[in-house]
């Protein structure tokens, strides 16, 4: 049976009207499930008891349950949630100034094998339907709820496990069941989906007509480095990834992207690096959000020294790009993607 969740108000409109009812009954149930929080078709008032027990032959209320949750200093909170087939995705919440945002894993595992992330030792078992990611933000605002009526997620970012864009459909159905106004309602400039570059899935995600934000984990400004830490580069190297966000720039309505780029001690983080990379990203106008590495015990790799960092980032000042240092959350309980769940597989 499929949870009532997996649905875009799209999707529930179709499936009402070849059930026989109004289109108006999928912005009903939506309402029911994100704006009332009911768990059970009987507590849908509106809606007649006969149609209720023919919704209840057809769906479920199925989300990931949370199975371990870690807090750390910061206030930051990460969970591994349990899937109904056993399996274990991790997200976190972090509290900014402008709001919560909550960062969503895509899929079980990873086929990307990066270099310097946890996730790729965790290969891709499968992907997640879109109430297995849409749960792992229910889970969070609820929490927030519990405490405090008036607080509740603001911000939601595809950086989890996972790449969204070898996910696609059902990234998009959760993105949408996320913006929708009957749904969990959080603005599409609150919403980035980060890629690690699938070139087709960046040209086709310009003509959504999302409003949404887009990421691109760069990590290198060469082809010969990128190829080292992001396998994903020898299939779409620099000189097809640059022109495609280009061209989603054009086709999106302008829209910029951010480049996300790690820094790594003696491997990505010299003053030549940052040249090389303020040259190549030059066409796109694209943002830069530089992030100080949280290293992962089997690769070896090391945090860049603050010195590095700043060096950097003042280049890319100079050049006027506009660049940011991210901020760091949930450093002392893994919060990096995937540690936690390799954790647990390890501790098994």
């Amino acid at each position: 049976m499929t949870s009532i969740y997996s649905y875009s108000l799209e999707d529930l409109t179709k499936i009402m009207q070849a059930m026989g009812q109004s289109a108006y009954r999928s912005k009903q149930i939506f309402t029911w499930l994100y704006k009332k929080r009911v768990r059970s078709f009987d507590e849908m008032s509106d809606i007649s008891a006969s149609f209720r027990e023919e919704l209840k032959k057809n769906f479920d209320f199925s989300l990931p349950q949370i199975d371990v949750m870690e807090k750390s200093k910061d206030g930051t909170v990460k969970c591994l949630f349990k899937l109904k087939d056993g399996e274990k995705v991790e997200a976190v919440l972090m509290h900014y100034v402008y709001g919560y945002s909550v960062c969503v894993s895509s899929q079980v595992g990873c086929n990307m094998s990066c270099a310097f992330c946890a996730s790729g030792l965790l290969k891709k078992k499968r992907n997640l339907t879109p109430d297995e990611m849409l749960g792992q933000v229910i889970a969070f605002d609820q929490m927030l709820r519990d405490q405090d009526e008036s607080l509740h997620v603001t911000h939601c970012v595809v950086m989890g496990t996972g790449e969204p864009f070898d996910n696609y459909d059902n990234v998009l159905s959760f993105v949408r069941i996320l913006n929708c106004q009957f749904g969990m309602d959080i603005g599409a400039r609150h919403i980035t989906i980060s890629t690690c570059g699938v070139v087709p899935s960046i040209l086709r995600f310009g003509k959504e007509g999302l409003q949404v934000n887009l990421a691109i984990s760069l990590h290198a400004p060469t082809n010969e480095l990128r190829d080292q830490l992001m396998p994903i580069n020898k299939a779409y190297p620099l000189e097809k990834l640059i022109p495609s966000i280009v061209q989603y720039g054009k086709d999106s309505g302008g829209r910029r992207v951010t480049f996300e780029y790690i820094l790594i001690k003696g491997v990505n983080d010299s003053l030549e690096c940052a040249k090389k990379l303020q040259l190549l990203i030059a066409p796109t106008f694209g943002y830069v959000n530089l992030i100080p590495y949280n290293p992962v015990m089997e690769n070896g790799f090391e945090r860049s020294p603050d010195e590095n960092v700043s060096l950097f980032h003042g280049y890319l000042l100079s050049k006027k790009v506009k660049a940011t240092v991210r901020k760091e959350f949930g450093s002392d309980i893994d919060a990096a993607c995937g540690q936690l769940r390799a954790k647990y597989d390890k501790n098994k």
